[in-house]
């Protein structure tokens, strides 16, 4: 895609899939809010990644289930003047066997559902006026990503939390295409498996390579998706490039879903 110059925030870039956006962004012209929770080094190597392409970046500190912290990431956007995009990435999960269902505590899994499903509307609700300021500007409809999993779709990942999570942002997904167009387009991405140190982090390292190994064997295009890979989704999506898309929950999984 040529340089456009779209003004973006994106949640939770300190690493994975969210650094990969941003960077891909920053190369295409693009000014950035870079977010983290508790990740501020990584945060800090994120926005270096994006200097270093040439973009203009403010990095915020923020915890997307808490409504003010959305509040202070937009604001960080407002002496722009516009957003052209929101990438709602930021989540989290817990692993546990489906089996066990002591595996979570009732606040383990509210503080689940709160990041990655309340944060997500959050960050909308806080983004709109700006978001709408940018459709105006530009004379085209600006744009949510979020960024859901093939959990919310097949009810199988980390832990029920994190699939009932991923399952209501799907939802909130079409809800909120219908409600904010015309001028803001809501869309989904749904990664499978993705060879991050996010997967090996909850897993360890062992588990980790054994998913990687079973994904590259038995999904139809034999490959583990890298966030790079899913990153071009994401950007597509951020850019007027898909102006015609909206309310679409897009599978990423090399095909896996064909298999279940």
């Amino acid at each position: 895609m040529a340089k456009d110059g779209l003004t973006v925030i994106v949640t939770g870039s300190a690493s994975g899939l969210g650094a990969a956006s941003a960077a891909m962004l920053a190369k295409q012209g693009a000014r950035l809010v870079v977010n983290y929770s508790s990740s501020q080094k990584e945060a800090e190597q994120t926005a270096d990644v994006c200097r270093s392409a040439g973009a203009e970046v403010v990095v915020v500190q923020g915890d997307v289930s808490r409504d003010e912290d959305c509040k202070k990431i937009v604001a960080a956007a407002a002496p722009w003047g516009r957003l052209d995009a929101l990438i709602n990435n930021a989540g989290i999960t817990k692993h546990m066997d489906h089996g066990n269902l002591d595996g979570l505590s009732a606040e383990e899994f509210q503080r689940i559902f709160a990041v990655n499903a309340i944060g997500p509307y959050q960050m909308i609700r806080a983004a709109r006026a700006l978001l709408e300021a940018g459709a105006e500007k530009s004379g085209r409809a600006s744009s949510v990503v979020n960024v859901s999993s093939v959990a919310g779709v097949a009810g199988i990942g980390s832990s029920h939390a994190y699939v009932a999570s991923k399952g209501a942002l799907n939802s909130m997904t079409f809800s909120l295409a219908r409600a904010l167009a015309p001028a803001i387009r809501v869309n989904a991405v749904c990664p499978g498996y993705i060879d991050t140190p996010w997967f090996t982090k909850g897993r360890g390292a062992e588990a980790a390579k054994m998913v990687r190994d079973m994904v590259t064997e038995k999904s139809p295009l034999k490959i583990a998706a890298s966030a790079d890979d899913i990153a071009e989704l994401v950007c597509f999506l951020a850019s007027p490039a898909s102006r015609t898309l909206t309310g679409e929950v897009m599978r990423i999984d090399a095909g896996a879903h064909l298999i279940w």
